[in-house]
């Protein structure tokens, strides 16, 4: 039960990261410049980065160096580009959807990378999940461009993939130094991108630089340090599942706070993607039968015993001479 519980506890903080990431559509809308996003992403992923460093007092050492690039590359550099990318061809809704599909590629990718096998359950409720989001934020249109549904998939891929090497690379290091030097590397790979695309950074005024703060500490910052611990103590398949919270938690705020229709699709959708949720999460939250551990895997007791009872009876002590 124990185990149970602090399960919770970790899909809890998960869940901070896709709700704080659903938060930034309103924040970008409402309190950001509009007309430069890599600019926008430089100083969300950058000052984040620094201050998870500061608090950290830890520089990447040996292969770390090459990994934060590599990391740093895959969740953050390479990642806001497309996305960029993907912002400028296609809906939001569509874009939602394809970004949907990685609770179900992390759920695969985790079986060769990490040994984690998938179970039944797990991808019903990715894929329930994915249906919830569709209906969530599925609207009627034509001539979608291929270019941005190739950029936003290539987007969930390499997200999903860095998530992964993540999990697979990171298993004593602490956590805000992981996190601060993959938001680090990627906030200055991004910086040239930046300048060569959009010139000098733009002009802010306190509402902007309120929104920055937000979406640097909050969104990011904390965001990526809960989804990175989520990783660390959850299979990544549930992960993968937690964050379908994030188009759900940008439809909710935008009818809050923004005068967004909120009809019976949304709410479909947004009750889809939570039995998704909970349904995968019941299936990785299934506790493994006590019994002796033998080279880091359970041994069910049935087999233990159908062991012992195959196995030659052991010759009987001799008994000392009187």
């Amino acid at each position: 039960m124990a185990s149970v519980e602090a399960n919770w506890k970790w899909v809890a903080l998960t869940a901070v990261a896709p709700i704080a990431w659903g938060s930034t559509y309103v924040v970008t809308r409402q309190l950001l410049p509009p007309d430069q996003p890599l600019w926008g992403a430089v100083l969300r992923a950058l000052p984040a980065g620094l201050l998870l460093l500061a608090v950290a007092r830890r520089l990447p050492r040996g292969d770390w160096w090459w990994r934060s690039l590599v990391l740093g590359t895959l969740n953050v550099g390479a990642f806001f580009v497309l996305v960029y990318v993907a912002a400028t061809l296609l809906p939001s809704s569509v874009a939602s959807t394809v970004m949907a599909a990685s609770a179900l590629v992390l759920l695969l990718l985790a079986w060769p990378l990490l040994g984690e096998r998938p179970t039944g359950r797990g991808a019903v409720g990715a894929v329930v999940g994915m249906v919830g989001v569709v209906v969530l934020v599925a609207d009627a249109g034509a001539g979608v461009p291929v270019a941005g549904v190739l950029a936003s998939g290539a987007a969930m891929l390499m997200s999903s993939v860095g998530f992964v090497l993540t999990k697979r690379w990171a298993p004593a290091e602490p956590m805000v130094a992981v996190t601060a030097w993959q938001l680090t590397a990627g906030g200055l790979l991004l910086l040239p991108v930046a300048v060569m695309v959009e010139g000098g950074p733009p002009p802010v005024d306190p509402v902007a630089v309120g929104g920055f703060a937000y979406v640097a500490v909050i969104a990011t910052a904390l965001a990526f340090l809960a989804w990175f611990s989520g990783l660390r103590h959850l299979p990544a398949g549930t992960v993968g599942l937690v964050g379908l919270l994030n188009p759900v938690t940008g439809v909710l705020l935008g009818t809050v706070l923004a005068d967004e229709t909120f009809g019976v699709r949304q709410a479909v959708g947004a009750a889809l993607v939570l039995g998704g949720v909970l349904l995968g999460r019941r299936a990785g939250a299934r506790r493994r039968p006590a019994g002796r551990r033998r080279r880091g895997r359970a041994v069910r007791p049935d087999r233990l015993r159908r062991r012992r009872a195959a196995a030659p009876p052991r010759p009987a002590a001799a008994r000392p001479s009187p």
